[in-house]
């Protein structure tokens, strides 16, 4: 049985790549905790509409269709660390786009070229999931997540307040120019002290070999697929389920805010501050509660939160009882977090989770994002095509009813639910 997560613990888990990853995403996390929220608000204010917002999402995942196979591929015969370095240059020189964009097709076409960056999840993936031996899988997974997002608490509500003084066009675009600081930031910090997990020996991706990857990865996935075992492709349900969901509803948590509620940018960003601030609270109870109950019980008691508390939003009044339903999603998603990723790491083995993490992602399930598109290492090939159909859907829902993008959110999550009951076991003997 899983003990209390003491400071010697902590401090055993919290070393080597873990330390790292924790270190760059309490960068990344602050810069796209500032950005995300807003970014909706940013495209309409360089012309853009409700549907535009859809289709710059539907647009953001489109490269990974090309990206995912390959990354995947040289996870498992490359430099992991190399490609996790390459992926944060591509992520910066993009987001210089968002920054200088005069109207929303710059940013539309920043969207596209940014999906290129997802080359450094699959191996990001694999290296967190090397680093933790399977007993510590829950806590290890939910200490990250809370040393990371120590800032990102704060960065909703600066964001809003910057949005509020200066405007979504010039408020938005500053925020854009230091989310590009801190991914540089980032990207040295990689360089500096990423330790490989990969092969000894690194393998050479010539252009010439590129159709050739692409058409193995393509043709090897069913295979891939088929053999995993039944919990895995029940829990991919859950996962693409859960993408689909957010990338409906995501980029327009705070339009709705502002434009139904009656909510100003920094009242709302309040709202997140305060959500942050609880889901980093929960996160190291929840990776206990993880190792000790398991990860099926606990992913099925974070659905059933999150199927309680989100399509309550579409009858929030005021400020009050937005707070309230965006707190019980905090504590839904650091419980979802941590069962799903570990979960995932448990029933992956070691020499092929670059390529399953390149197709699944890495196992987490996202609940209720509030942060303007869905995307990060928890998204791979198997997602992508079903994201991009929901973010566009999400436009075109939100434009013939402001409600519908919730009630789709509130489907999805019920399937989850039933999909969990029936299919998801926690793995008698975890990978290492």
């Amino acid at each position: 049985m899983a003990k209390n997560l003491s400071f010697r613990d902590a401090k055993r888990l919290m070393s080597g790549n873990i330390m790292v990853f924790s270190m760059t995403g309490l960068l990344g996390n602050f810069a796209r905790s500032m950005v995300f929220p807003y970014a909706s608000l940013y495209i309409l204010a360089l012309g853009g509409a409700p549907k535009t917002i859809g289709w710059i999402n539907f647009l953001r995942p489109l490269a990974g269709l090309i990206v995912f196979p390959i990354a995947g591929d040289l996870t498992d015969r490359t430099s992991r660390v190399k490609l996790i370095v390459l992926g944060n240059y591509l992520s910066a020189a993009f987001i210089l786009m968002y920054v200088l964009a005069p109207r929303w097709e710059v940013v539309a076409v920043a969207a596209l070229l940014q999906g290129l960056g997802v080359l450094g999840f699959p191996p990001r993936s694999a290296l967190i999931a090397d680093s933790l031996s399977p007993e510590d899988r829950g806590r290890g997974i939910a200490t990250m997540n809370t040393i990371s997002s120590g800032l990102s608490m704060f960065a909703p509500y600066i964001a809003g307040v910057v949005v509020e003084i200066h405007g979504s066009n010039t408020g938005v675009r500053a925020l854009y120019g230091a989310m590009l600081l801190l991914y540089l930031a980032s990207a040295i910090i990689h360089i500096r002290f990423l330790q490989e997990t990969g092969p000894n020996t690194e393998a050479q991706m010539t252009v010439s070999a590129l159709p050739r990857v692409l058409r193995e990865a393509y043709r090897g996935t069913p295979a891939l697929l088929r053999q995993l075992p039944g919990t895995l492709k029940a829990l991919a349900g859950v996962i693409i389920l859960s993408f689909m969901a957010n990338g409906v509803a995501s980029s327009f948590w705070v339009v709705y805010a502002v434009e139904q509620i009656g909510l100003s940018s920094s009242r709302w960003g309040l709202i997140l501050l305060c959500e942050t601030a609880l889901r980093i609270v929960m996160y190291i109870p929840a990776g206990v509660l993880v190792d000790r109950w398991g990860r099926t019980a606990s992913l099925l008691a974070a659905l059933l939160l999150s199927l309680v508390s989100i399509p309550l939003f579409v009858l929030a009044k005021g400020f009050t009882a937005a707070l309230l339903i965006r707190a019980v999603i905090a504590v839904a998603s650091a419980i979802a977090i941590p069962a799903s990723s570990a979960l995932m790491a448990d029933m992956v083995p070691r020499e092929i989770r670059g390529r399953v993490m390149a197709v699944l992602g890495h196992g987490g399930v996202m609940i209720g994002s509030a942060g303007g598109g869905t995307g990060g290492p928890g998204v791979g090939l198997l997602i992508t095509l079903p994201l991009m159909i929901a973010s566009l859907a999400g436009g075109y829902l939100y434009d013939q009813n402001p409600s519908y993008p919730w009630f789709f959110v509130l489907i999805t999550t019920a399937i989850s639910t039933l999909l969990t009951v029936l299919f998801i076991r926690d793995a008698k003997q975890a990978e290492i």
